[in-house]
Parts: C-alpha cells; structure tokens; sequence
C-alpha cells in the first residue's frame, strides 16, 4: 500500500532535516542581521544549500515555499511526436518501402537498439563524434546505435556460417547527436530503412539491384523529382593519390569533400587547407576532379586520362562503373543516374560505389541573388537556423566490403556487403508539404453503424460483431440513446465510407439501410434498404472485397 512522504522508510530523516533546513535558515538570517562577515555569512549558507539538496534528493523538496519542481512539458532537443494523421502517412511510407524490399527477396533482422560501444566505435570516421554513449551499466560500456549497417556487420561476423549470404532489410530506430531541423526531417532520434545484400557475388550485379530496389522506392513515395549521384570509393582514392595526398589524410579530405553538396567550393578548399594542413596545390588539382558531374560519357572521358588510369584504384573503379551503367540500363532506371565525382560520403566503412538520393529541396534553400545559403545558428543560440538548412539526402549507401571482416576473428569470416538507407524522415518532411493533414484519413473504418431513434444499442453491437467476424472494419458509438446527427458528424469526420442505419421498424421487417456517406446526391436519400440478411455480401460489394 503507497503511502505518503512522512510514512514511508526514512520519514524521520525527512522530518529531521526539515527541522535542520528551519534552524540553519534562522541562522544565517540572524547572521546576516548582525553585519557578520562575509566569510562566515558565506560558509552557513553554504550549509544551508547543502541540507536543502539533501531533502530534495528523496522528496523533490527544497525547503523553500516552491517545494515542488514542475516537469517541462516538452520531448528532448531532436525528437518529436507524431499525431493520429502523421501517423497514417508514416505507416504509409513504411508498408510501400517494404513491399518493395520483400519484391526483391529480402527477409528481415532485428539488433538491439544499444551496442556495446567497441563496436560502434571508429567506424564512422568524423561522425563518431555524433554518438550517444550511455552510463556504464553493470560493468558494460555502450551506445546507442548510430545506424543499422554496423549492428548488420557484427550480426553476420557472428552468425557467419549460417549466413554466408542474405538480402535483409531492417526498419528501426537509430540516434545521433547532431543539430537537429526538424522540420527537415533531420532529428536525433530517427527512423532508418535499410536493405543490404551480403554475399560474395560478380563485380557490379548485387549493386546494381540495390540502386533500382531505392529508385522503385522513391518513385513508389511519390516524392516527386530526384536523381542519385553516383560514385567510387576507388576512384576518389586514385584521385587524391594522383594529386598528392598524403594516405593518413585520405579520409578526412574525402569528409571534407562531401560538403560540397552544402557549402561552395571556396569554403571546401578552406576546410582542406587551413584545418587539414593540406598543400592550397594539392586542393586546387583536387578541385579539377571533383567539380565533374555526367553520365557514362564521364566514365569514357576519365579513361582517357592517363594520370589517372595509371593508378590501380581509379582504374578497378571505372571498370566498376562500366559494369554499373549496363546493368542500370537494363533495369531501366538511367535516366535517374549522375555520376559525380564530388560524393565522398563521410563513413569510413564504404570500399567501392557510393550514392546518394537527391530532390530539389536537399540543398540549402537559395538567396534572393540564386546563391545558395549558407548554413547558419539561431542568433544567441547554437541551434540551426532552418531556413538555412536543406532537407539532405533521401536515401543513401554504398558497398562496404571489409566492415564484417573488422568484427571476425580471421578473413575467413568477412562477409562483401552492398546496402541502402532510406531517409524516411527526410521522405516524410517532404510529404508533408505536399499533402493537407485535414483530409488524411486515420482510421481505417469502413462502416459505421448508427441507429435513429430508440438507440438500439444491442443491435448495434451485434452488427458490428458480424461485420468484424467478416473482415470489416466497423465501429459505433459508445451511447445508449446516441441522437442522430453526432454519428453522422462521426463519419464525416473519420471520412468513413459507408453507414449501416437501422430503426425498430426496418429491424422488425429484417432489414437495414446502407448508405453511401462519400455521395452527395440527394437521391439517396437515408440509404437504400436491403435485407438484413444480404448486409454483409453487399457490403463486400460495395468495398471491392466481394
């Protein structure tokens, strides 16, 4: 049985510290009346703030005449709820994107939402920074999970003889601690969906199905125009070879690299130099390369480079996109192609192609002078500024052929893995602007069955059992004697399709009314009258489920 503060183990030690916080207080006050000094004045006061922090630490109170703190009703720094008709369009989203991975074969997995933090560590390159260590429990140190790709590799590094090769999708929940914009769908606490073929397979063929598999997905959103800027891991390393860079700098120039997407290149070439140490030389060859964007014209361009093909990498890379550009123009999906030369992606696990979804509103929105805009903060805040920030990527990935390998106890036990993450939240920002929140429908009621008159309260609930028992989703209202225009105001509402209307004297010849509440004829009247008996197969009929 709960009982109150004052009864509970411990009551004494409250009461007695109470009563040490009142005599303190009177303390210090008469101090404070004699002009004492300071330092002693200081010293009790001290005390005083002690025993004070003491009682709040069992009962919240603090002595004061506000003995009781108010919660901030609010959820933390880049998380958000999400209402009944959001809800709705997310499900949406989730049930086409799966539909599409389940199309191609694919099973699913699920991995604890905290690693062990060895794991997630050094896997990200600079966005390491972003994850979210939790308190030592229990002699474990972890972390909650940055993405699904590296639990995918420590799953397959343990499960390695039973899983030689899979096509697994996960939809789950991961966490960063970026500067969040929310209404860009850029949050730290989101969803990600992901499908990664793992498996040794010929040069190009998983990869290229991966790529169709986010193009099917985008298109099947309905999220409107979007291209996928490819390119290699390979061929980005040839190129900083060939232009100078030092290997341990490889990484953090490719990070550097990939904000070209959000910043000019000026400011790119900056990063590079003045906090990278790299030669302005070296920045400037680099910048040659990476300001190229085209098609599989660009492929045949960079083969006559001879600089270029002379280094092994950037060699194995084109021969990697001549592959790639046949068999995405088998799977008829070209058209959507941009090979550029200036996607890095910042993650240190990806060894060969890299893309990246791109619509119209990724990029930082554009300045009255067509210039795009710089990232900024709130002023007096670190906050981001969101109408200086574009929604990002919507769907991303590579291939990562030595990620599961870094997890396994010899080569034996690396796994080639190719996969992409669809940015649903970003997806789902831009839905929302395209889509008025006020016709969304919730719920998926189909019938709503309602009486005049006497209430009918029985009779109603028996229909409504018939219709679920025939697979038809049906409410009506919880009321003995519920007046006529409240359940029509329910089904206006709920935008539910069809009402089933019934009174004592239709009851009484065995029949009922159906009316159709999307009709805004006339004619109609109070619905047409059937039997009772034929209710449940009309109503199929009327649904398509006939």
């Amino acid at each position: 049985m709960e009982t109150d503060g004052s009864n509970v183990v411990g009551g004494d030690e409250i009461q007695e510290l109470k009563s040490k916080i009142k005599l303190q207080g009177e303390k210090v006050r008469a101090l404070k009346s004699l002009k004492t000094d300071q330092g002693t004045v200081d010293a009790e006061i001290a005390t005083l703030l002690d025993l004070k922090k003491q009682l709040a630490s069992i009962t919240g109170e603090d002595g004061s005449a506000k003995s009781k703190s108010k919660f901030t009703l609010k959820t933390p720094k880049g998380t958000r709820d999400y209402n009944e008709k959001e809800m709705a369009i997310r499900e949406k989203v989730f049930s086409t994107i799966v539909s599409v991975f389940k199309k191609h074969g694919a099973v699913t997995i699920d991995t604890p939402v905290f690693e062990l933090k060895e794991i997630l560590s050094g896997k990200y390159g600079e966005d390491s920074k972003l994850i979210y260590d939790l308190d030592d429990q229990g002699g474990e140190k972890c972390s909650l999970r940055y993405d699904l790709t590296v639990p995918f590799a420590r799953f397959l590094a343990m499960n390695g003889s039973q899983y030689q090769s899979i096509k697994r999708y996960q939809i789950a929940k991961v966490y960063r601690r970026d500067q969040p914009a929310m209404t860009k769908g850029r949050m730290r606490e989101f969803y990600q969906c992901d499908f990664d073929i793992a498996g040794v397979y010929d040069p190009m063929i998983a990869d290229s199905e991966v790529v169709k598999i986010m193009c099917e997905c985008l298109t099947a959103l309905d999220i409107g125009e979007y291209i996928v800027k490819i390119n290699h891991r390979k061929i980005l390393d040839g190129i900083f070879q060939i232009c100078g860079v030092p290997d341990s700098s490889i990484r953090p120039i490719s990070s550097a690299v990939d904000k070209l997407d959000k910043l000019p290149w000026e400011d790119v070439k900056k990063e590079m130099t003045e906090e990278k140490g790299l030669d302005p030389n070296i920045a400037d060859r680099i910048g040659e390369y990476v300001k190229l964007k085209g098609n599989k014209e660009l492929v045949d361009k960079l083969f006559l480079d001879q600089s270029l093909i002379s280094n092994n990498n950037a060699k194995a890379g084109l021969n990697d996109m001549v592959l790639l550009f046949k068999y995405l123009e088998i799977f008829g999906v070209l058209d959507k192609i941009s090979f550029d030369l200036s996607l890095a992606r910042g993650l240190d696990y990806y060894t060969g192609i890299i893309y990246e979804a791109v619509t119209e509103q990724s990029g930082p929105p554009k300045s009255k002078d067509g210039n795009q805009m710089v990232r900024k903060t709130k002023k007096d805040s670190d906050e981001l500024d969101e109408t200086t920030v574009g929604v990002g990527s919507i769907a991303a990935g590579g291939r990562y052929d030595n990620l599961v390998g870094m997890f396994a106890s010899n080569k034996k036990g690396n796994i080639p893995c190719v996969g992409v993450s669809i940015g649903v939240e970003r997806v789902f920002s831009i839905l929302l602007q395209k889509v008025s929140l006020e016709q969304v429908k919730a719920n998926e009621v189909e019938v709503y069955v309602m009486a005049v008159a006497d209430g009918l309260l029985e009779d109603r609930m028996k229909i409504c059992s018939e219709l679920w028992d025939a697979g038809i989703k049906a409410e009506f209202m919880y009321k003995n004697k519920p007046k006529l225009q409240p359940q029509f105001s329910v089904c206006d509402r709920d935008q539910i399709p069809f009402a089933v209307i019934i009174g004592r004297d239709e009851l009484n010849r065995g029949e009922v009314r159906i009316k159709d509440m999307r009709s805004k004829e006339q004619g109609e009247g109070g619905g047409a009258s059937i039997k009772r008996s034929d209710m449940v197969n009309e109503l199929k009929k009327r649904l398509g489920k006939a």
